[in-house]
């Protein structure tokens, strides 16, 4: 059961500021803001949504395919991918363009500040979901504009289930956009910052919203989760995590435990606490895909948080 995962590779560059954002930005002076952070630590991660999204569902035992587009520069990726047995026959390599760059920026309390650069992923549009075999689920995940609405137009024409997450891509599409987003996807999920914006673009509450898709999920950080589905909110835990390091990713690797329990059938709660377990894996790590647990451990470890078995 092969689960397509359409988003962006990117390189992340990461740097860790030894302070905090709010001690540097001066609220009456933010219409002329001009800042530097000084960032003694820097490292360059793999990274982008649909990399690290099919980097954990593998952890976990699932079968992702990626659909993505990279530059000139992919081939350190690439090798990655191949290294990882991660396929990459829907990996377009797009000429005279680099591949998807983000360049954050972290501070002591977690908050980012990221400037991304699309590169290839403008293009990703080239990418198409008929060229597909085998797929039984899919994500729309952060990428190039056209490419997502393509994406989840053609994977609804086909009938393939599909999880829509726009991420930090949310402030490209208006309110009727999000509309349709919600209309073809059956599964929608959200931040609470992104949640909010999503409320005020299209004049409607999350309630309202839910009854668009089977299951509407919103991350609430250290607060945990919730599951709006079948007329019912769940509320999913936060696992307590080994260490507070980085959360470059950690929404993608709570992505990655909806999609299991999704493709396994499993039902809300199992499938939202496995999601909340890989977002706590995924943060004791620094980078997005630097955390190599093995599926018996992942059992564990939900074993000692939930009580019971994951298998």
């Amino acid at each position: 059961m092969s689960t397509l995962i359409c988003g962006s590779i990117a390189y992340d560059t990461i740097m860790i500021f030894h302070d905090r954002f709010k001690n540097h930005i001066l609220p009456e002076q933010i219409h002329i803001l001009n800042v530097a952070f000084l960032t003694p630590e820097m490292r360059r991660e793999f990274g982008g949504c649909a990399g690290n999204i099919a980097y954990n569902l593998q952890l976990i035992g699932g079968d992702p395919l990626i659909m993505a587009t990279v530059g000139d520069d992919a081939d350190m990726y690439l090798a990655r991918l191949d290294a990882l047995g991660l396929s990459r026959k829907h990996v377009r390599r797009v000429a005279d363009s680099f591949t998807a760059q983000a360049f954050i920026t972290t501070d002591l309390d977690n908050n980012q500040i990221t400037a991304f650069h699309p590169g290839a992923m403008s293009f990703s549009h080239l990418n198409h979901v008929a060229d597909t075999q085998g797929v039984t689920l899919a994500i729309v995940a952060p990428d190039g504009r056209d490419g997502m609405q393509k994406h989840a137009r053609d994977l609804a024409a086909a009938g393939i289930p599909f999880l829509f997450d726009p991420g930090q891509g949310l402030p490209m599409f208006s309110g009727d956009d999000l509309l349709e987003f919600l209309r073809l996807a059956d599964f929608a999920c959200f931040n609470d910052y992104e949640a909010q914006l999503l409320c005020d673009r299209t004049g409607r509450t999350l309630d309202e919203l839910a009854g668009e898709v089977r299951a509407l999920i919103v991350t609430r950080g250290g607060e945990g989760s919730e599951i709006r589905a079948d007329g019912q909110l769940i509320n999913i835990p936060c696992v307590k995590a080994d260490a507070i390091l980085d959360p470059t990713g950690c929404g993608d690797a709570y992505r990655s435990g909806l999609l299991y329990g999704i493709n396994a059938g499993w039902n809300w709660e199992k499938t939202g606490r496995l999601a909340s377990l890989m977002g706590a894996i995924k943060i004791a790590h620094r980078g997005g895909q630097n955390h190599t647990p093995s599926r018996d451990e992942i059992n564990q470890r939900y074993a000692g948080a939930f009580g019971e078995n994951l298998w």
